[in-house]
């Protein structure tokens, strides 16, 4: 089981409270061209529909920033801006009603510049992140430090931090990225162990499909453990929804958040007589809507699959042309192999059905 999580200040973005004992929440960030707004709007919506509790955007110019509020009145989810350098697209984003910034105050010009900011920032109680990556660090940090270190990472984040509370503003979120696991986790902890703002947890440039996913669950996984995170985001090359996938996956894991489907498949070996993996396939991807949490078993062989799938909230023990159905530890009925799939879908999302009309 995890620690006791770190106790910090509790933020709000938008309808989603961050740190505080507040539960984690899982984070994305569209590809689409901002822009855009059609295409935006629409990869916004799959990613709400996958879980998605918080969206970030890029704003690289006014268009983008200007296309913000078209973009928010169209969704319900928060939205975070973007922001590098040119501290009138923050002015734009908090115009146009964003719940939350990503900007470093260092690098948006001069104190009246960041005074700007933060005074309308303020005004709307709209936090803001401060968000070091490890490949981005000022040459002061580096020199100072040596490198880009552990210590490198906190220092240029504190420093941040110093410019918001010298303004008296303290709606802050940190986070310290690095695409290298061991410098994220030494950055992390030594940050956990000076301030009291909520962190984004996160391994950056993670890179794409199961081997992003497994790197950034060791990264994000180990902090988790440990009790230190308010909010993650899994960054992963390609399609955004599958960073929420993996997000969840991970809380999943830790025991922190029960939402949606946990599904228990077993790796298969030489006794496995059906097509394990089509099944489960199958099953996973028609059960990717669902929000209540329940455990699904898919399970091949008369060894550990009965036990298994009598654990499971619904669950599955193939065997040569047929299987068990089982729903709450008890069997239901015997199923042929080629409708497996489907009467396990159809019975989770009766039991799912039943769960939400029981509030």
């Amino acid at each position: 089981m995890p620690g006791r999580r770190r106790p910090t200040r509790r933020i709000q973005v938008g309808k989603v409270a961050i740190g505080g004992g507040a539960p984690i929440s899982v984070q994305s960030m569209t590809n689409t061209d901002t822009r855009d707004i059609t295409a935006t709007v629409a990869q916004i919506r799959r990613l709400a529909a996958a879980g998605c509790e918080i969206v970030r955007l890029a704003v690289p110019d006014q268009e983008a920033a200007r296309a913000l509020a078209k973009i928010k009145a169209q969704v319900e989810i928060p939205l975070i801006a973007d922001i590098h350098f040119d501290y009138r697209l923050a002015l734009a984003a908090l115009e146009a009603g964003v719940d939350g910034l990503r900007l470093n105050p260092g690098n948006i010009g001069g104190p009246e510049r960041v005074k700007a900011v933060v005074k309308e920032a303020a005004a709307r109680r709209v936090p803001i992140r401060i968000g070091v990556n490890a490949g981005s660090l000022e040459k002061e940090a580096l020199a100072a430090h040596g490198g880009v270190t552990a210590e490198a990472m906190v220092a240029s984040a504190l420093k941040h931090i110093r410019l918001l509370e010298d303004l008296d503003f303290r709606e802050i979120k940190v986070s310290l990225k690095a695409s290298e696991v061991p410098l994220m986790l030494a950055a992390y902890r030594l940050m956990a162990e000076k301030v009291d703002y909520p962190l984004h947890l996160g391994v950056t440039e993670a890179g794409r499909g199961l081997e992003g996913a497994v790197k950034s669950a060791v990264g994000i996984g180990i902090l988790l453990a440990e009790g230190i995170g308010d909010t993650i985001r899994v960054s992963l090359t390609g399609d955004p929804v599958q960073e929420v996938i993996a997000g969840f996956a991970i809380l999943r894991a830790l025991g922190l958040r029960q939402q949606g489907i946990e599904l228990i498949s077993c790796p298969t070996c030489g006794r496995c007589q059906l097509d394990l993996d089509a099944v489960a396939a199958r099953v996973q991807e028609e059960l990717r809507g669902i929000k209540q949490p329940l455990k699904v078993a898919v399970m091949g062989c008369a060894v550990n699959g009965p036990g298994e799938a009598r654990q499971a909230d619904v669950g599955i023990a193939g065997g040569p042309g047929f299987g068990l159905l089982f729903r709450h530890g008890r069997p239901v009925r015997k199923v042929k192999e080629e409708d497996l799939a489907r009467a396990l879908v159809e019975e989770v999302k009766r039991l799912a059905a039943e769960r939400r009309e029981q509030g």
